[in-house]
């Protein structure tokens, strides 16, 4: 798919039989606009919405390297001198980090020398580097939190979206949601379309794998909430079990409601557009 958003893109037949590359694709994308193939609509980027996908990214930035801080303390800390690992044993995730990140650490150049001092310095610093990415987390939590309630506070009143599920989902409509033509182009823009999987006398669908994998996972998200606190959920997945549908299978089918009731909601928003201005605090 070109950077722009246009949906254009080397067919197959294109890629067999001259390759595949960046400037391959972009020369293809460029083709296939100017021969009227590619109709696709791309996001405009110039709203309220491209500043909600800015401060996300940075989020989802900050959340990945917190993971890698976490996973590079665990791994440290398998190899890490007997004394040190009897004293973090039984720790794990934020109790591990906020632990050793109290530990007192030497800054003599002669005791760090000794791999006991030398790797408490380092799980020292992995767990500071930790703390400093969630605070940087809460901070664009805090951010984003207010901006989505002013904006689209219908979209997070749906059971189950949150603030980083509702910047998500905003991020891949963009500011002119009137691009994604039907509810059925939205779920598969999500990758929650169904395709037929049927084999013999066994009749099933399963879920596309294409389309954009983080607003499928943000559907996901949703749907493991409602799974979890929503009765009418809840009872919706006790019947169809009965009826002997799989767990991947019922998650298929809510994924796919949840998709045509956000389509909905994200399309005809209940509140007016709102302004930059608009977002100023009030007295």
């Amino acid at each position: 798919m070109c950077s722009n958003g246009c949906g254009a893109s080397a067919d197959r037949g294109q890629r067999r039989a001259k390759g595949k590359s960046d400037p391959l694709d972009a020369y293809a994308a460029a083709d296939a606009v100017l021969a009227g193939r590619a109709t696709a609509i791309p996001k405009a980027g110039d709203g309220i919405v491209e500043s909600i996908r800015a401060l996300h990214s940075a989020r989802a930035g900050a959340v990945k390297a917190r993971t890698a801080a976490i996973n590079e303390l665990q791994s440290m800390l398998i190899t890490a001198p007997v004394v040190l690992r009897e004293d973090l044993a039984g720790l794990k995730g934020a109790k591990l980090a906020d632990t050793c990140a109290a530990l007192e650490v030497s800054g003599d150049l002669a005791d760090l020398a000794d791999p006991a001092h030398g790797v408490r310095a380092a799980l020292v610093h992995l767990a500071r580097r930790r703390r400093t990415l969630t605070t940087e987390i809460d901070t664009l939590d805090g951010q984003l939190q207010p901006i989505l309630a002013r904006v689209r506070p219908d979209l997070l009143a749906v059971r189950g979206v949150g603030v980083e599920t509702a910047a998500q989902l905003l991020a891949v409509c963009g500011d002119n949601p009137d691009r994604l033509t039907s509810e059925a182009a939205f779920a598969s823009l999500c990758g929650v379309s169904p395709v037929p999987a049927s084999s013999g006398r066994t009749t099933r669908h399963r879920l596309g794998r294409g389309g954009d994998r983080q607003a499928n996972r943000a559907l996901y998200t949703i749907t493991l909430v409602r799974m979890s606190h929503d009765p009418n959920t809840r009872a919706y997945v006790e019947r169809r079990t009965k009826e002997g549908l799989s767990k991947r299978e019922i998650i298929r089918c809510l994924k796919r409601y949840i998709a045509r009731q956000l389509y909905r909601i994200l399309t005809h928003p209940k509140t007016q557009p709102t302004t930059r201005k608009d977002l100023a605090p009030t007295a």
